[in-house]
């Protein structure tokens, strides 16, 4: 079902929903860019349609929201541990069509791998969807290549143009909400192409493991863990005990994400570390992608966003590097 109704109509909805809701959506960080004088989009709550970023791609994922980035899973005492108070509220989470198709590579690890993370269902259970349509591929996108340009697993659709909001309603307990608003056709437009190109290769063999293209990034990468960090469907994380300083038996134990690419992340008992070299690293990261992920659970793990490269400050590219491992299996 659709609707169509203007601006001050849609924040009137948000109001109303925001009893019990937190609306979450990409939005613009002035002076908060990679360089001087520019801008950064991430995710953080919203109040009106006007603050959210339509026309930008995000730089952070809207994993942000699910997983955040340090999280604390309770607090201790000498003799108790106690988790801490939560926000009721359910979650609006406005998010692209390649997104929708990260939580579902998050929803493999954390909530099919064998075990449900708690922590993570607990938020998971609240979420709903709202989809923003892409109306051009951004810049190193290949999201079509891997298949996550179109999706129908959301709850609403929402297009914000000259100042008319058109919406698609899906799930009918938001239906009331727009009982007073004018009818019409809304169906979202998916992008259809990607100027970037990505070929995965078929049937690799673990001789390219050993093979001379990863000695590139032993030289190119600097593990900053950049790419990781934006990356929609990484979710690697380590365990931090914060002991209080007017109390050293008290304290917290946190969750903070982790990097495979990061000096100490694969350190292990008696000072022994795996993929110290950054080349090996690359590897390990490209091979989960499309490779690891894909023999557990049936498709890639990657979902064609384009973070990494928007974000690598050596200007290494995840999509060539795929492209350059498909050439080295033919």
């Amino acid at each position: 079902m659709g609707f169509v109704t203007d601006t001050e109509g849609f924040d009137c909805f948000l109001r109303e929903l925001k009893k019990s809701y937190r609306v979450y959506a990409p939005v613009k960080l002035k002076g908060r860019g990679r360089f001087s004088d520019t801008d950064s989009v991430r995710y953080g709550q919203v109040n009106t349609i006007e603050e959210i970023e339509f026309s930008t791609k995000s730089d952070f994922s809207p994993k942000e929201v699910l997983l955040p980035i340090t999280q604390t899973l309770f607090y201790f005492t000498e003799d108790s541990v106690k988790e801490p108070n939560t926000d009721d509220r359910k979650i609006l989470l406005f998010l692209r069509s390649c997104d929708i198709h990260a939580i579902k590579r998050i929803d493999e690890i954390y909530l099919r791998n064998g075990s449900e993370d708690v922590y993570y269902k607990k938020l998971r259970d609240k979420v709903k969807f709202v989809l923003m349509e892409c109306e051009h591929s951004f810049e190193n996108c290949f999201c079509c290549s891997m298949g996550c340009n179109t999706t129908r697993e959301y709850d609403l659709f929402v297009r914000y143009k000259d100042h008319k909001v058109f919406v698609e309603c899906r799930d009918k307990s938001f239906e009331a909400c727009f009982k007073e608003v004018k009818q019409c056709d809304v169906n979202p437009r998916f992008v259809k192409s990607n100027e970037v190109k990505v070929n995965i290769p078929e049937n690799i063999d673990e001789s390219i493991f050993s093979n001379s293209m990863w000695k590139e990034y032993s030289a190119r990468c600097i593990s900053c863990g950049r790419c990781n960090l934006v990356c929609g469907t990484c979710t690697c994380f380590s365990m931090q005990d914060i002991f209080y300083r007017d109390n050293k038996k008290t304290g917290e134990r946190r969750r903070v994400w982790a990097s495979c690419q990061v000096d100490g992340y694969t350190d292990i008992a008696g000072g022994h570390s795996f993929r110290q070299d950054k080349g090996d690293r690359m590897r390990f990261k490209v091979m989960h992608k499309i490779y690891d992920f894909k023999k557990r659970f049936g498709y890639n793990m990657c979902v064609g966003c384009g973070r990494c490269d928007d974000a690598c400050s050596e200007y290494i590219s995840f999509s060539n590097c795929v492209n350059k491992l498909n050439e080295a299996v033919r």
